[in-house]
């Protein structure tokens, strides 16, 4: 997962998602087939992070931009890829020049609340049969570590997310206009870098609403019996796997 382009107000830090969290771009890459843009389209990279994605699909000749509520992902995105056009924006209030030919998301809407604000935005974009494709965290994302984080600290609701069902999500989509073409629920189990200490970094770099309220010290005794408690099912003896279930989605802009 990755920065929340609306209002949750988690502190990014770019070097270290870009050195320690490249995964969440990298598994992106799959999307760009799903929308397959076409020299001279106008796309949008929603939640375009630090530009990876959005050079990616530049290099299909497709006209590019990218927005993200996160000034510090926008600036960086903007330094390593300059002939791009970045832009600071929501994802549930943003304009565009012109009608769109396809709007890209890759792990971004499952911090974007209310969803269905998002949505709207998203179909107002777009043109007459063009393309909306996304991934981001589905039903049952990440739910052991939560649960665990929860366990540990014996609160509830700490998580920041959105996570729906496809059922929940596609008829937001249809409501709008939308028709969803493809829609699949998949468990990805996912690689965290750094060896033992991947599920610590995530927690610090994702989870910081789940360890809302805690000292240092308190944050590290809370990852440590986090880690005690998820080694069995997480840890295979060299890295942790964090339990994602991710939602992946194509849908088009009705014509009438």
């Amino acid at each position: 997962m990755t920065r929340p382009p609306h209002s949750n107000q988690q502190p990014w830090d770019t070097h270290r998602y870009q050195s320690q969290h490249s995964f969440v771009w990298q598994y992106g890459t799959a999307l760009i087939d799903l929308l397959n843009p076409q020299p001279g389209e106008h796309i949008l990279d929603l939640g375009c992070g630090t530009g990876q994605l959005t050079q990616a699909l530049a290099d299909t000749g497709a006209n590019v931009s990218g927005i993200d509520s996160d000034a510090a992902m926008v600036a960086a995105a903007q330094r390593q890829y300059p002939q791009i056009a970045f832009t600071t924006a929501s994802a549930c209030s943003f304009d565009v020049e012109r009608p769109l030919d396809g709007i890209f998301s890759n792990a971004v809407l499952h911090w974007v609340q209310p969803p269905e604000s998002a949505v709207r935005s998203i179909a107002t974009a777009l043109k007459p049969g063009g393309r909306f494709v996304a991934e981001f965290g589905g039903r049952g994302n990440v739910q052991m570590i939560v649960d665990a984080v929860e366990t540990v600290r014996q609160q509830k609701n700490l998580s920041p997310w959105y996570f729906p069902s496809i059922g929940e999500y596609t008829p937001m989509l249809e409501a709008q206009g939308l028709e969803v073409t493809f829609a699949a629920l998949i468990d990805r189990p996912t690689p965290l870098n750094d060896g033992f200490q991947g599920l610590a970094n995530w927690l610090k770099m994702f989870g910081s609403s789940l360890l809302a309220g805690l000292s240092d010290d308190e944050t590290d005794a809370v990852v440590r019996d986090v880690e005690t408690r998820l080694r069995p099912q997480l840890y295979d003896g060299s890295q942790w796997l964090a339990d994602y279930r991710r939602l992946r989605l194509v849908a088009v802009k009705q014509t009438q």
